[in-house]
C-alpha cells in the first residue's frame, strides 16, 4: 500500500476555469438508479450532489409512480421512471458514469440486474455502487468479482461487514487493510466511509481523508457523497482521484456547514449548499 496525500492544490486542478463556449455536454452525463417508497429523498440528495459538484447532465431513475414527484423536487434533473432494470438501460447507456444504490430498499434486485446488464453490454464508464446496491450482493461477493465494470464501492463499516461476512468492529480495527484488500480482491476502488474515510484502489494507492466533523453523522450524507463521486467521475477523472477529491470536498463542505449551523443542527441538505463554497 502506498499512501497518497492528495492536496487541496491538486484537487483545485480538477476545477479549471470553464471556457466561454462551454455547454452542458462538456461536463459529463450521469445516470443514478436510486430511491424507493419512503426513501425518495436519498435519490434526490444523490442527484443534487452530482449537480453541485459540476456534472453537466444528471438522469435519475426512480419508481415509475414517483417520477413526477421526484421531478418537481429536482427540476434540474431528468427523471426516468421504471420498475425494472430494462426501463433504465437507455438512459444509463447515455451516461459517462453511473451510480446505483441510494435508498433502493426492496428495489435492490433491480440494481443487481442492471449491473449485470451493463457488464454484458460492456459499459466502459465508472460505476459507483452504494448502500442497497451493495446489499444486493450480501452472501454472494463472488458475483461482484464477475462484473466486467469499473466499480467504485462506497460502503460504511456495517455494509462492508455484511458484504465480507465479518463484524463491524473487525472492519473498524483494520480500516486501511480492509479497504486495500477488498479493492485488490474485486479489482475496483473502495471508499470505506466513516471517521477518516479510506479510499483504496486495486493498484495499492491509499488516501486517508482528514476533512469533516461529527455533524456529518446524519441521514442522507452518504447519498450526497455518492452523487459527488459519480459527478466527478463522469468528467473522465480517474476513479481513485474522483473518489478522493469528492471525499475531501464532502468533508470540507461539512466543515463549512458546521461553522454556520453547528454540528447538532447540520443536515444533508446544508452540506449540498456548501459544495460550491468548498470548491471555491
Amino acid at each position: 500500500m502506498s499512501k497518497n496525500n492528495i492536496t487541496p492544490a491538486e484537487i483545485k486542478k480538477l476545477f479549471p476555469k470553464r471556457p466561454p463556449d462551454s455547454h452542458k455536454g462538456d461536463f459529463g452525463k450521469v445516470f443514478i438508479l436510486a430511491g424507493s417508497e419512503g426513501m425518495l429523498g436519498a435519490a434526490i440528495l444523490c442527484g443534487r450532489g452530482a449537480l453541485r459538484i459540476g456534472a453537466g447532465l444528471v438522469y435519475l431513475g426512480c419508481p415509475l409512480k414517483a417520477r413526477d414527484t421526484v421531478n418537481c423536487a429536482t427540476p434540474e434533473i431528468i427523471v426516468v421512471g421504471g420498475d425494472k432494470a430494462a426501463d433504465y438501460l437507455t438512459a444509463a447507456q447515455k451516461a459517462d458514469a453511473i451510480a446505483v444504490g441510494p435508498g433502493l430498499g426492496w428495489r435492490r434486485d433491480i440494481a443487481r440486474d442492471m449491473l449485470f446488464k451493463l457488464s454484458d453490454e460492456k459499459f466502459s464508464g465508472p460505476v459507483v455502487v452504494d448502500a442497497d446496491g451493495l446489499n444486493a450482493f450480501i452472501g454472494d461477493i463472488s458475483a461482484l468479482e464477475k462484473l466486467q465494470l469499473k466499480l467504485v464501492l462506497t460502503p460504511h463499516p456495517g455494509e462492508m461487514a455484511r458484504l465480507l461476512g465479518q463484524k463491524s468492529a473487525e472492519i473498524q480495527k483494520n480500516r486501511e487493510k480492509t479497504a486495500a484488500e477488498t479493492a485488490k480482491l474485486l479489482k475496483c476502488t473502495v471508499v470505506l466511509k466513516g471517521y477518516r474515510t479510506v479510499v483504496a484502489d486495486q493498484g495499492g494507492a491509499l488516501y486517508i481523508n482528514e476533512t469533516g466533523n461529527p455533524g456529518l453523522a446524519t441521514g442522507g450524507v452518504g447519498d450526497v457523497l455518492t452523487g459527488m463521486i459519480v459527478g466527478l467521475a463522469a468528467r473522465g477523472i480517474p476513479a481513485f482521484e474522483a473518489a478522493a477529491a469528492a471525499v475531501y470536498l464532502h468533508g470540507l463542505a461539512g466543515d463549512l456547514a458546521a461553522k454556520e449551523k453547528g454540528e447538532y443542527g447540520l443536515i444533508a441538505s446544508d452540506l449540498i449548499e456548501k459544495i460550491p463554497n468548498a470548491i471555491q
